[in-house]
């Protein structure tokens, strides 16, 4: 599949709908122009095409499964995600387990560095490949790419600007996970109401800690709202592919939150 014509086009037309960034003021698009050096320097990264893969990849894969392990167990001790329907949790799994991770990262402090995928690169075969032989997902399959990483590096870096305490990263994964807004889900409204609790709390939490600061939980909100500009193919091809190859990710997710 041939990258887009534009980064900027790429990623800047995605909009979330959860109630989560329903609350959000017009100012995301002018706070979003402010972020990181990445965007101080380029108006568009479409020179940032390139292929990559993880500099250090034995110690940063370890780091991120632990990460995603944690991430998983976090759904499964909420009461209130293990009493939904089956579906209802494979649903609500597959569609947050990106952003979970990544807010995971950040409180765990993660760091990582990237490098040009070498072109006889084993792991650039096996991704191209398996690009070619999974054509019906090719809108989501795709090697990382510079752009992709820089994008992603600047919500860690935001996330980490904001140094969430731990009450604050707890709620605000419960409002991420619980979002009414994915289809098919039986218990849209019973998730509905999971998700403003969650939010009720964290803005509790958040004047409890900073009684002064009142633009925190906006702050905070908008930081989650970036969250989905990540796509699921650059966080699983370039943080899972090296150790699982072609195995379903999936898949395996599923294992360890339905394995008792």
């Amino acid at each position: 599949m041939s990258p887009p014509d534009c980064y900027c086009t790429e990623y800047g037309g995605r909009h979330p709908h959860a109630i989560l960034f329903n609350i959000l003021s017009q100012k995301e698009t002018n706070d979003l122009r402010n972020w990181d050096y990445y965007t101080t320097s380029h108006n568009c990264h479409c020179e940032q095409r390139r292929l990559v893969c993880l500099r250090n990849p034995e110690s940063t894969c370890q780091a991120a499964s632990a990460v995603l392990v944690k991430t998983v167990r976090f759904m499964k001790s909420l009461p209130s995600f293990h009493h939904l329907p089956r579906g209802d949790q494979t649903l609500l799994l597959r569609s947050c387990w990106v952003p979970l991770f990544i807010l995971g990262l950040a409180q765990e402090r993660i760091a990582f560095e990237v490098m040009d995928l070498p072109a006889n690169s084993i792991l650039r075969k096996i991704l191209l490949n398996d690009q070619e032989s999974h054509s019906e997902r090719e809108t989501e399959d795709c090697p990382p790419t510079l752009a992709g990483v820089h994008n992603l590096k600047l919500c860690l870096n935001k996330l980490l600007s904001l140094d969430l305490s731990p009450k604050e990263y707890a709620y605000l994964k419960g409002a991420l996970l619980f979002n009414p807004e994915i289809r098919g889900l039986r218990s849209t409204t019973l998730i509905e109401g999971l998700q403003k609790e969650a939010l009720r709390v964290l803005q509790e939490v958040i004047h409890t800690l900073y009684p002064n600061n009142r633009d925190r939980f906006t702050q905070i909100l908008l930081t989650a709202s970036s969250l989905q500009t990540i796509a699921k193919s650059l966080v699983s091809e370039l943080f899972f592919r090296p150790i699982i190859g072609q195995m379903d990710l999936l898949e395996l997710l599923n294992e360890i939150l339905f394995t008792k």
